[in-house]
């Protein structure tokens, strides 16, 4: 009954159409930036600043996002981050036709930092958006399928699809990015919501009401504390997991990719299933389950001699992942109230998302800093078998602390 609510919903067919496009040319960029990059230089550190460029927004403009996005119309404010996204990606266009420029690897790197940051805006207002779009009875079900859409077009369709477009021409995926965030702003553009007045408050006060929202509140905190850990954790491992399949594993390209599709399918299942789950299992056992997984799943990756118990692991890891996001983002979007929620949120985020590119520089560094030691190969998997202690770890602090109310 509640999906053929939603689906009668035009509103959030809207916002969920919007979404898969924006994040189908999401993951097309995830693989043609970096591709691009490699073009233009060998040089391995800068081409990882190009990847660090488009995450350091996070770290930097979460917190002052939610303000803009509490004082703005937030349907308005997505459509507009996803036109400006569609300009800096035909700037990135123009710089992939054009003729080699001396230092374009660094242009690359600024317009990968101006991607970011819009992307930092645009999401925050689309997570905000939602319960002005959905009953809070309805959350946890549109929330299943947002996420679920967007592992199906951001890592299972994007990707792959930028490969073979790349073969025809490598600027052929930042075009087809190009129409689908114009094609999204325009459906975003077609919701119809009653107007919110803007809070009213000037920046830095409207600021100090969110963090003093966020301070007040231990269960939300605690979260936020446990996302951002979790996440240095992850992309901890995310940094060598390439490294470690082709040179541990032995893996090819192809092989890799069929890791990554199997992966996608383990976070599509765990959106779809979160729902059923939080309905037979309860909140807290849902949440402590997940970071037991991710503990039991890192081990497993950390010790395998196999593509196929890799892919299977994170297959694990990535469902959990994503009952734990449906969960949480849920939890949040009825426990804030609706004039805090773009304030509040981006603090939220800022614990979870700032820690990635933190997390990102330690586990290259770490192997960098262990492989003399202890050899190359066990370099490569101690960044897993830490990950998994440390989720351990993650799971006796959030029994003892993490206690969220049912809303």
């Amino acid at each position: 009954m509640a999906a053929s609510l939603l689906i009668r919903n035009r509103n959030y067919r809207l916002l969920f159409t919007a979404g898969a496009l924006t994040n189908l040319g999401d993951g097309m960029i995830v693989l043609a930036l970096p591709w691009l990059a490699s073009l233009l230089t060998r040089d391995a550190t800068a081409i990882a600043t190009v990847a660090a460029a488009g995450r350091l927004p996070w770290l930097l403009f979460s917190v002052p996002a939610g303000v803009v996005v509490d004082r703005s119309d937030r349907r308005r404010l997505i459509a507009q981050a996803d036109l400006l996204r569609a300009a800096i990606v035909a700037a990135i266009l123009l710089l992939a036709l054009g003729e080699p420029l001396s230092g374009a690897i660094w242009i690359l790197t600024g317009l990968a930092f101006l991607l970011g940051s819009a992307e930092v805006l645009r999401d925050n207002a689309a997570q905000t958006i939602l319960p002005s779009i959905v009953s809070t009875t309805e959350l946890e079900r549109a929330n299943g399928q947002m996420w679920s859409a967007e592992q199906l077009t951001g890592q299972f369709i994007g990707p792959p699809l930028a490969g073979v477009l790349i073969a025809a021409g490598v600027g052929l995926p930042f075009g087809l990015d190009i129409a689908a965030l114009i094609l999204a702003a325009g459906l975003v553009w077609l919701i119809r919501l009653k107007p919110t007045p803007p809070s009213g408050l000037r920046f830095f006060s409207a600021l100090r009401e969110g963090i003093s929202f966020m301070r007040g509140d231990p269960a939300l905190l605690r979260l936020a504390i446990v996302l951002g850990l979790s996440n240095f954790i992850a992309t901890s491992t995310l940094t060598v997991q390439i490294l470690f399949a082709q040179e541990v594993l032995g893996l090819s390209s192809a092989g890799y990719g069929l890791v990554l599709s199997v992966e996608a399918i383990g976070a599509i299942t765990g959106s779809l299933m979160a729902p059923l789950a939080i309905r037979y299992a309860g909140l807290h056992a849902c949440l402590y389950l997940s970071i037991g997984v991710w503990a039991v799943g890192y081990a497993t990756v950390g010790l395998s001699h196999s593509g196929v118990i890799m892919a299977i692991a994170l297959f694990a890891v990535l469902a959990a992942a994503m009952i734990w996001n449906v969960i949480t983002v849920s939890w949040r979007q009825r426990r804030i109230p609706s004039e805090l929620l773009g304030r509040v949120n981006s603090i939220y985020r800022f614990f979870g998302w700032g820690s990635m590119p933190l997390g990102a520089m330690a586990g290259g560094v770490f192997v960098s800093l262990l492989e003399d030691e202890v050899g190359r190969t066990l370099a490569l998997r101690a960044p897993f078998l830490i990950a998994a202690a440390s989720c351990f770890v993650l799971l006796l602090y959030a029994i003892a602390k993490l206690k969220l109310e049912e809303e």
